[in-house]
């Protein structure tokens, strides 16, 4: 399967692992490199000390390329990027800011750079500052998302007819008949989160994990726009967000409520009550936890038989 995505980034299969908090470590993303896919190391839930020895990890466990997810909003972001120049990292994905902030940084290191975007004006703005492929995040993934409420399928077209450097699909894509639909709007190639994180690979606490296979559609929401928006499973946490809501607060009210390490808790210790558990529309097809080199291998097998059918 070669195309833009598998040249750029030197893979088997146009497929990208979701780099997510607490949930993508080099377990997870060595085994998705070595099945074929491209891995990344979620980096927004480490100390830099801690990134360092994931991807010294991922290069013991893998030889295939693998990258690094950043999340712009981290506090320690100049640390994080000197580690991975220094570790010889050679893919990175941005997120959650500006790209002109750091891709000639890295470009000028020779790191290929990818940045998530969520609406056309932020792919237009990501490609402008240089970098080598966006991905178009729809509201409809998990974990931190655009303010536009833009779903994948709408956003994929309107990019692809405005940008010229690769797309790759993200939000509500979990198979091999998501994968090819997304393709067929223009998509190079998908990210894949929710899918991949219920995985024996996965770093999420096995009760996070259960929860995954749980869910079903209308089980979560996209909210807390004020701070950064994420989608949401239903439980305790949730409902105390949304009866605050009733009280017309103040951006501090919702970072109090919010604190500190609520994410760690929920999705990474497993407290499926008072953390916050973040999860795309698409677990509600997920039933089952399995290995990566499983799971990948029926998306890409899913993808050609739905293909062939369509050709004949």
């Amino acid at each position: 399967m070669i195309n833009k995505i598998t040249q750029l980034f030197n893979i088997q299969y146009p497929i990208i692992q979701g780099g997510m908090i607490w949930v993508s470590g080099w377990r997870l993303a060595s085994a998705v490199s070595n099945a074929g896919g491209l891995g990344l190391i979620g980096a927004g839930s480490m100390y830099p000390d801690v990134l360092r020895e994931h991807i010294q990890k991922c290069k013991k466990a893998t030889n295939k390329p693998f990258g690094v997810n950043v999340p712009m909003l981290y506090p320690q972001i100049d640390e994080l990027m000197n580690i991975i120049v220094e570790e010889g990292v050679k893919i990175v994905f941005t997120s959650a800011g500006n790209p002109k902030t750091w891709t000639a940084f890295l470009k000028e290191k020779g790191i290929t750079v990818v940045h998530v975007v969520s609406s056309v004006k932020f792919a237009l703005k990501a490609e402008a500052a240089g970098v080598d492929a966006v991905v178009c995040e729809g509201f409809e993934a998990g974990g931190h998302n655009g303010r536009e409420e833009s779903t994948t399928f709408t956003l994929i077209p309107m990019v692809k007819e405005q940008v010229k450097i690769p797309v790759i699909a993200a939000g509500g894509i979990g198979s091999g008949r998501g994968m090819l639909a997304a393709m067929v709007l223009g998509a190079d190639g998908v990210q894949i989160g929710s899918r991949f994180a219920a995985t024996q690979e996965s770093s999420a606490h096995a009760n996070f994990k259960q929860t995954i296979l749980d869910v079903k559609d209308g089980d979560t929401h996209l909210t807390l726009k004020e701070l950064a928006p994420v989608r949401l499973v239903k439980n305790k946490f949730y409902q105390e967000v949304q009866e605050l809501y009733q009280k017309n607060p103040t951006l501090e009210d919702i970072k109090e409520l919010l604190g500190r390490a609520r994410a760690k808790k929920g999705m990474f210790e497993g407290d499926l009550q008072n953390g916050e558990l973040e999860i795309g529309q698409i677990a509600g097809i997920i039933h089952e936890i399995k290995p990566v080199k499983q799971v990948l291998k029926e998306i890409v097998e899913e993808f050609e038989e739905v293909k062939k059918s369509f050709q004949s």
